[in-house]
């Protein structure tokens, strides 16, 4: 994009919890960005939710909070259309002096993952959905926001509803307009179970490019929302009688002549594919902790509320946490359920890709498909950790977690998460949505 019609602009890294982390810079920094003119502290990347730094981390207490370097991702600069004045935004990552990956980095964490994809001559392709709320949040509670059309609160859940649609159709039409200026391909949209409750898939491409989607996405979906009067939010579960946001992930591997791994010519799929189902089903208990990172995520996980609760995977059969869609075989791909809303689309990436490559290079052999309702039935499958702190501690330990994410990563995120839960704990349960309605 042209820089000669912005005076300033951002440079930001996700940190472990997906939040932007930068800088705002004059333009005539921009030429300097390949050259490692942006700097910031190794420690910026692990704080916590409220943006404190960990206590005791070695990051601050034995590097003497030294800095890292801010390079570019390959994604390019973009717009910021929820801006009152012409601004761009862009992403980084961040490296050591010597060039090497800092590993606490949470889109590096992903990139290792592909890497080994890579090894083996395979690329993977990504579909998110991503579900979100529109609120009201100027009371001291949450509640559903105004119909634009009507100017009363919603009532009465809409799913797949039309009428709902039009009535945020200023909303939805900026929203599109600004997808497409930022490079982020949004395709479908539609009404679901909650009261002011939509989802939007982005387009199928190269994983780490729909990790970047996403994450830019979320920010873009909340700051839109503001110019309309509203807020948006991507917490798990925002209303405690309604349904929760999801992030549900599609994926497929491509070997080095395009042809996707897991098509056999028709619905069953390869070997491959029910191996990589295999490695997502034991990859759920020790990446609970990725896919659920917050205190009001596990308020997701409840029987028949539109969200898994245990480790099963069927074909055509929304209720299982993997599910293998119908369609041409040619398409054939995993749908992984499981992740809330509130994710940070980087490390939830690492976490299923990561897990399915651990199914297929140790040939693992997922239990038969479930049919019928996935909430009815018991499953032998060790299921997701029932809370965050035994999501945190199984997360620290376990040894398919180790093979995914690097040392330094594992340590910092359960540092961040254990302060995170002693911080909650002083909060009612009732005001954590203050703590998490627009930093999630």
């Amino acid at each position: 994009m042209k820089f000669d019609t912005f005076r300033t602009f951002r440079v930001a890294a996700a940190d472990l919890n997906g939040q932007m982390r930068g800088k705002r810079l004059p333009r005539t920094e921009y030429p300097k960005l390949g050259q490692g003119a942006v700097r910031m502290p190794y420690s910026v990347l692990n704080v916590d939710i409220w943006g404190q730094d960990i206590e005791d981390s070695p990051l601050v207490f034995e590097t003497g909070d030294a800095d890292g370097l801010l390079y570019p991702t390959d994604h390019g600069a973009v717009p910021m259309p929820w801006l009152d004045s012409p601004s761009a935004l862009v992403p980084m990552w961040m490296f050591h002096e010597d060039g090497r990956p800092f590993a606490g980095d949470p889109r590096h964490a992903l990139d290792r993952v592909l890497q080994r994809y890579a090894a083996r001559g395979w690329t993977v392709q990504a579909g998110i959905e991503m579900e979100f709320y529109l609120v009201d949040d100027a009371g001291q509670a949450l509640s559903a926001p105004m119909n634009p059309v009507s100017g009363r609160p919603l009532a009465g859940h809409a799913i797949l509803s039309i009428r709902q649609l039009d009535a945020f159709d200023a909303y939805l039409t900026e929203l599109y307009e600004a997808c497409e200026a930022m490079d982020i391909p949004a395709e479908s949209a539609s009404s679901e179970a909650g009261l002011g409750q939509f989802e939007i898939n982005l387009q199928h491409r190269d994983a780490m490019a729909a990790a970047d989607d996403a994450w830019l996405f979320k920010a873009l979906v909340r700051g839109m929302a503001r110019r309309h009067g509203m807020a948006a939010t991507f917490m798990a579960k925002p209303f405690a009688n309604d349904a929760g946001n999801g992030m549900h992930v599609h994926f497929s591997v491509l070997d080095q002549d395009g042809n996707n791994v897991f098509d056999d010519g028709g619905p069953r799929g390869t070997d491959l594919l029910r191996q990589a189902i295999a490695g997502c089903l034991a990859g759920m208990p020790g990446g609970t902790l990725v896919f659920a990172p917050h205190a009001n995520s596990y308020d997701r996980f409840r029987p028949g509320a539109h969200a898994p609760t245990g480790a099963s995977w069927a074909y055509e059969n929304r209720t299982a946490a993997i599910r293998v869609p119908g369609g041409p075989a040619r398409a054939r791909r995993i749908e992984h359920r499981v992740a809330c809303g509130d994710i940070n689309p980087y490390l939830a990436l690492a976490g299923i890709l990561g897990s399915a490559l651990a199914g297929i290079e140790g040939k693992m052999e997922p239990p038969a498909p479930i049919t019928g309702n996935a909430y009815d039935q018991a499953t032998d499958q060790e299921g997701l950790m029932p809370d965050w702190a035994r999501a945190i501690a199984r997360f620290e330990t376990d040894p398919l977690m180790a093979e995914i994410f690097a040392p330094e990563l594992i340590a910092n995120l359960c540092m961040t998460k254990r302060q995170e839960l002693r911080g909650l704990a002083d909060i009612p349960p009732e005001e954590h949505w203050t703590v998490y309605l627009e930093t999630v």
